[in-house]
């Protein structure tokens, strides 16, 4: 089967698939082509049960806490919360989309908020407060948007001379870490996605420090979803430059007895590193994967252009400007030996975009990958604020959002004398597919999971990373759905599903927590953070469901201050005592 019969392929993995984007149009360009505002005032009379494109509230995530909290309040406790679950659970997410006059015009500008749910003996207590990072300080000391981020443009101060933004070509973009929170020894860290991070007091969400990794090691970015193993060692992807181009690096931070981050940083080192595919255009990779004997790259076709890098800097245009998407060009998956560091094996699979990986293993001489995937990145022009608060009006913009989990199944050791026509995996219960190419390439086609769109996907992490699981835990991204805030329970052996969802509530990322002595794998809780919609808007609460039955065993409700927006990512860090 040559290359040209897989480009032909009839799409059976995503129902309701979106236009693909044209090769090297940046994604804002692409924003205005496909989302142009109707005046529909036949939908616009409609009743709200009869246009289900999205059938959910925008508002959740626009909102702007206008005051921290400080002092944990006590939160109204109904049902039961297990007396056995005492520790925090922090998380992460925008937190603001003004300052002073002036608003970011995409969701992933918005000032980083932490939220702290802090739970003892049956009760739960919750505070948040601002990353103090520089670009939040000089913004709100400023009372006006002043750094360019991933989808705003600033209005540039007319003394600052082109020779200025020449030079901050070479400078760190913004540090507001804004994605997600991990614990690096007996520290907890706020990241976003450039080699900054904020060390956070867990306790009282106080801003403490921030680290440089860049100083450490030679990076200029890192994603904000580091591995952590259950010996404490660390290991993170990170982009980096050399006289010889640009390279994938994994970073490894080992663990140390006394639990020191400082030691760990220091010590930190590059063990594996394979050449970006297109050395000028470098893949985004949100994610990666680790397994007892491999690292997984997954280069997607999405890309962050270098000459658009400069030329954004240099017109202070925002990072967003710089993507490309090669809608034609192969996915490609690298399989790296951690033995050797080396590449072990490569794959080639049709152009997809993915933010998160859900898991990854090695079985019986082969490799599984499971990912949430999207047929293109239109999902990211989604979150643009000025296509949010058109989205009612907009019939397309769910199957922007439309993605579902699929399963690679890479073979480790394929027979080079096997018939192009023929299957190389040689497990049971799947539908993925490989085949050898006329060229000696492996292409390789997933399974869906479930027809279910899945996102922020979480496992019994402590015990399944890297190894054969059954369970995950997702939201849902379909936003056309009944109840688009529903949380997801994937059997990714059954391929089946249970759901938890209620009307007008806006559960965020679900994290599991294990029972103390857990008998099976989904023997614990899972934890979810709350908002509620339409006018609903100062209200949080923390879900706790039933690991095994996906049921509602407790929830912790709190009034607030000033408006709730939703998270993102986050970490459940058990009580010492």
């Amino acid at each position: 089967m040559s290359s040209s019969d897989f480009l032909n392929l009839k799409e059976e993995f995503s129902s309701g698939s979106c236009t693909t984007m044209f090769p090297w149009t940046p994604l804002p360009q692409r924003r205005h082509l496909n989302f142009v505002k109707q005046e529909n005032k036949d939908l616009k009379s409609k009743d709200q049960s009869e246009r289900l494109y999205p059938n959910c509230d925008c508002t959740v995530w626009m909102r702007s806490c206008e005051e921290e909290i400080t002092n944990p309040i006590t939160g109204k406790v109904t049902g039961i919360i297990p007396n056995w679950l005492n520790g925090s659970l922090i998380r992460n997410g925008p937190g603001s989309l003004k300052v002073g006059n002036e608003e970011f015009t995409h969701l992933f500008d918005s000032s980083a908020l932490l939220h702290r749910f802090g739970i003892k003996n049956g009760n739960v207590e919750y505070s948040c407060r601002f990353v103090q990072s520089e670009v939040f300080k000089k913004n709100w000391a400023a009372n006006r948007i002043v750094t360019c981020a991933f989808g705003t443009k600033i209005v540039e101060d007319p003394c600052h001379s082109i020779f200025k933004r020449i030079a901050a070509i070479f400078q760190d973009s913004s540090d507001n870490s804004m994605i997600s929170v991990y614990p690096f020894g007996d520290e907890l860290y706020a990241f976003g996605e450039t080699p900054k991070i904020h060390k956070i007091n867990s306790d009282t969400l106080e801003t403490e420090d921030k680290v440089a990794i860049s100083d450490y090691v030679s990076i200029v970015h890192h994603t904000s979803h580091p591995h952590i193993l259950n010996d404490g060692t660390i290991y993170n992807l990170g982009l980096s430059v050399r006289p010889t181009g640009l390279y994938h690096s994994i970073i490894e931070f080992g663990k140390h007895e006394n639990g020191s981050s400082k030691q760990m940083f220091e010590e930190a080192q590059i063990v594996a590193s394979i050449s970006a595919r297109w050395q000028l255009n470098p893949s985004y990779m949100h994610t990666f994967g680790i397994t007892e004997n491999y690292y997984i790259l997954v280069e997607q076709p999405l890309s962050i252009s270098i000459p658009g890098m400069i030329s954004s800097k240099l017109n202070a245009e925002p990072l967003a400007s710089c993507f490309r998407w090669f809608h034609e060009e192969y996915t490609r998956i690298s399989i790296i030996s951690r033995s050797t560091n080396k590449v072990y094996k490569t794959y080639l699979a049709k152009s997809f975009f993915y933010l998160h990986i859900i898991n990854q293993y090695e079985f019986e001489n082969h490799l599984v990958l499971d990912i949430c995937m999207y047929n293109d990145p239109a999902m990211l022009d989604c979150m643009y604020i000025e296509t949010m608060k058109s989205m009612q009006t907009n019939s397309d913009y769910a199957k922007m959002f439309r993605g579902r989990p699929g399963r690679f199944v890479l073979p480790l050791n394929p027979n080079s004398n096997t018939d192009k026509n023929n299957n190389l995996i040689g497990i049971k219960n799947t539908r993925a597919e490989a085949y050898y190419m006329s060229d000696g390439n492996i292409f390789v086609k997933p399974e869906k999971l479930c027809n279910l769109g899945c996102e922020t996907p979480r496992i019994h992490y402590e015990k399944y990373l890297g190894k054969p699981y059954k369970y995950f835990y997702a939201i849902s991204s379909d936003v056309d759905t009944e109840i688009p805030g529903t949380l997801i329970k994937v059997d990714v052996e059954s391929k089946t599903a249970k759901t938890w969802g209620e009307p007008n509530c806006y559960p965020s990322e679900p994290i599991f927590v294990p029972s103390p002595e857990p008998k099976s794998e989904d023997d614990g809780v899972v934890l979810s953070a709350m908002v509620w919609g339409e006018e609903d808007t100062n209200h949080v609460g923390l879900l706790v469901l039933d690991g095994e039955s996906f049921t509602e065993l407790g929830r912790a409700e709190f009034n607030t201050p000033s408006p709730a927006p939703k998270c993102l990512h986050g970490w459940f860090l058990p009580s010492k005592e």
